[in-house]
């Protein structure tokens, strides 16, 4: 079997192209950088230049395509949100329908288009109604809208996932787990004053260890249902004050203390996200297997590891 994962350079995209391997896969990547990782050549296309996409699959002549690459910050620009993560999957998708059309395509959406969630339903499944409280969110719904279209009108082996929030070792620091350990990883080298800064503590999240989630991306491509949607998540709830306790209790030195930042607090901050992934399960049998306390070790270790490269 042969795949090709696109934002391969990033953080989900390492991990998933080194999981791949380990499955047996021949693997290529394409982002808007090029390289190489683990062997695998990444090749450096813009997702929206569809003549230099069906190149680039006319080598590869991939089985599966798993679609990374996106666009996160919610706070960019619109129009690069759009450009990116919905036009970017168009173009991809007919590129698909032009040089593979046979190729099971996984399209990775956001636990973020349920937004503000259902009034108080959870944990939350995938019939429940899209509330968007950023723009980010906005594409990933035009994104997954575009997915379902190509897969309703030209027959495209498209499966859509939306994973809640995926954390681990590589992740940036603008995410919420990273965001925390880096700052202990700096405080312990004396880099930081031993004070946190903080946002809302009082939110609660669904966290998966991104190995989990990428061999739940290669368990749907392999026995998903074209057309269908699955949450990818671990169905248990952290308060990101709790997140923060659990890391603090590994950090090196005792008395950080820890600095409400306002420029950490999101504009529309949604109280509360816990997904159902019982579709995922009952589809492949999937379970998440890395339990958070060693995620966070995990991520800790990372940050240590890059700290101490910055020296």
């Amino acid at each position: 079997m042969k795949a090709l994962v696109t934002g391969a350079a990033g953080f989900c995209g390492r991990h998933l192209m080194s999981h791949l391997l380990q499955a047996g896969y021949g693997v290529s990547g394409l982002d808007c950088t090029d390289g190489i990782y683990l062997g695998i050549t990444i090749h450096k296309v813009d997702v929206n230049d569809i003549a230099a996409v069906q190149a680039v699959l006319e080598v590869v002549q991939p089985d599966v395509v798993l679609h990374l690459a996106a666009l996160t910050n919610p706070r960019r620009d619109y129009q690069e949100l759009h450009r990116v993560n919905v036009l970017g999957t168009l173009t991809l998708l007919s590129a698909v329908h032009q040089v593979c059309p046979a190729a099971t395509v996984v399209v990775t959406s956001s636990g973020a288009v349920y937004g503000r969630g259902p009034g108080g339903t959870l944990p939350i499944k995938e019939d429940e109604p899209l509330r968007p409280a950023n723009l980010y969110a906005v594409t990933k719904i035009a994104q997954e809208m575009v997915a379902y279209q190509q897969f309703a009108e030209y027959g495209l082996h498209v499966i859509r996932t939306r994973a809640f929030n995926l954390t681990g070792p590589g992740e940036s620091a603008s995410f919420v787990t990273s965001a925390l350990a880096r700052q202990i990883a700096r405080i312990e080298t004396g880099r930081q004053e031993p004070t946190l800064n903080v946002g809302n503590l009082n939110a609660i999240r669904d966290f998966t260890d991104v190995r989990d989630a990428v061999r739940a991306y290669r368990l749907l491509a392999e026995q998903g249902e074209p057309g269908a949607v699955y949450n990818v998540c671990s169905r248990q709830g952290t308060r990101i004050g709790q997140l923060l306790d659990d890391l603090l209790a590994l950090a090196r030195m005792p008395g950080i203390a820890v600095q409400p930042d306002p420029s950490r607090l999101q504009p529309a901050d949604v109280p509360i996200q816990v997904g159902d992934a019982t579709r995922l399960h009952r589809t492949t049998g999937w379970l998440p297997e890395i339990p958070l306390q060693q995620t966070l070790q995990d991520v800790l270790d990372y940050w240590r590891q890059r700290t101490d490269e910055e020296s």
